[in-house]
């Protein structure tokens, strides 16, 4: 690269308008390919078979949410906060890539591609081969987000309940999907922070705020995160690389790319997912999976090439959802009538009739959120909050789904 390239970028973000890049080292992390390949993962897994517009990117997110900490690290030093350079361009790193380690389509297929690994553990090794190639210019980002940097609020601004990373995620989802009920305060809320005794803290002027950031991750996870199409859409992703697993371990022959070729064929576990596993991970992305799932539409296994036709042409199976779980008899009643017309093995009918559940916790008072009072003392929010009996929120709720297909579909 050249010596004289201009590494003060400005990206042009529809949600926060102009974004610079605040320092070369953050432009050359942002070159890097690792990061580049942000671009090929959307952000919201399958949501846009619901919402057409979610079609964003981790990308899109991570310079959000740089954009933020800068934001964050302004509003603290005005408030004398003493925040070094080195530590701000930490905070940045950090940040920028906290979710650099999600895999293809996020959250749908992060226990079908690797066993037991998460993205956060991915992200940090990620990060370790980075600083290796930075020689050493991300020690610092690693300590903060591994939460062993003795500032403790640092790490809470990467990842808490009122963390960066949800104050971009909520407002840029409700942008993208057109949820109007998502579209927080990120501003107002940053400009309300402060730190009290190491503790990352909002002052009382931006309780109310806070309380609407919590009814707005609420909605958004019932109306989209968990919106009973996407649920049924992922489930049948997570089905299909399921199903091509089980049969690359026969050796039967699957058409897909080198890297998805590599994990379908290869079990990566903790244990043995080395820098040169890390390596072909880096080159996984969206497009890998989809151009796979296309061809497998003609494969001769009847289940993989119809469970792909259905989702490629948005054909989804039937989801009932309720607030408690379906009782064995009236599963039974409809696996005995589709096994009786389709007459699949066991295992096979369990890819199209399957039933989970999905929880949603709005408010964790496990790890609070403070508010400093005019008094200068700190209130766990549910307490401070005169508005809004937020205990209701602190429950997590558990919704229950059933998955079974809408008429016979191995004809």
């Amino acid at each position: 690269m050249s010596t004289n390239t201009n590494k003060l970028k400005i990206l042009n973000d529809p949600v926060y308008g102009f974004i610079t890049t605040p320092n070369s080292l953050i432009f050359d992390i942002i070159e890097h390919p690792y990061f580049q390949r942000l671009r090929r993962v959307t952000q919201m897994g399958l949501s846009n078979l619901v919402y057409p517009g979610a079609n964003h990117t981790r990308f899109h997110h991570a310079i959000g949410c740089m954009h933020l900490m800068e934001k964050a690290v302004q509003v603290l030093r005005t408030k004398k906060v003493l925040i070094s350079t080195d530590e701000a361009t930490a905070l940045y790193l950090a940040i920028l890539l906290h979710d650099i380690g999600h895999g293809a389509f996020s959250h749908a297929l992060e226990n079908s591609i690797v066993d037991h690994i998460s993205h956060e553990e991915i992200s940090l090794k990620f990060m370790h081969v980075l600083n290796k190639e930075f020689e050493g210019k991300l020690n610092l980002a690693i300590e903060i987000f591994t939460g062993k940097y003795h500032r403790k609020f640092f790490n809470q601004l990467i990842s808490s309940q009122l963390d960066i990373d949800r104050l971009d995620y909520l407002k840029r989802d409700s942008f993208y999907t057109g949820v109007t009920e998502g579209n927080i305060s990120s501003d107002r809320i940053i400009a309300m922070m402060h730190v009290k005794n190491d503790e990352l803290v909002i002052e009382h002027k931006g309780i109310y705020s806070v309380e609407n950031f919590i009814i707005a991750r609420r909605l958004m996870y019932w109306q989209v995160y968990l919106h009973k199409t996407s649920l049924v859409a992922e489930s049948m992703l997570v089905g299909i690389l399921k199903r091509a697993k089980e049969l690359a371990k026969k050796g039967v022959e699957l058409p897909a790319t080198k890297p998805l070729y590599y994990f379908l064929y290869n079990q990566i576990s903790k244990e043995n997912f080395t820098d040169q596993t890390l390596d072909i991970f880096s080159k996984l992305d969206d497009y890998d999976v989809l151009s796979a799932i296309k061809e497998w539409t003609n494969h001769q296994d009847k289940v993989l090439s119809k469970l792909s036709q259905m989702l490629m042409n948005r054909n989804l199976l039937k989801i009932e959802i309720q607030d408690t779980a379906f009782t064995k008899g009236y599963q039974q009643k409809i696996i005995d009538k589709i096994q009786n017309k389709l007459q699949l093995s066991k295992t096979d009918l369990s890819y199209f009739i399957f039933t989970d559940s999905v929880s949603n916790q709005a408010y964790n008072t496990q790890k609070p959120i403070k508010i400093l009072t005019k008094k200068q003392e700190l209130k766990e929010l549910a307490k401070a909050s005169d508005q809004l009996n937020l205990q209701t929120l602190t429950k997590p709720v558990i919704k229950y789904y059933f998955c079974y297909p809408k008429k016979l579909i191995l004809d």
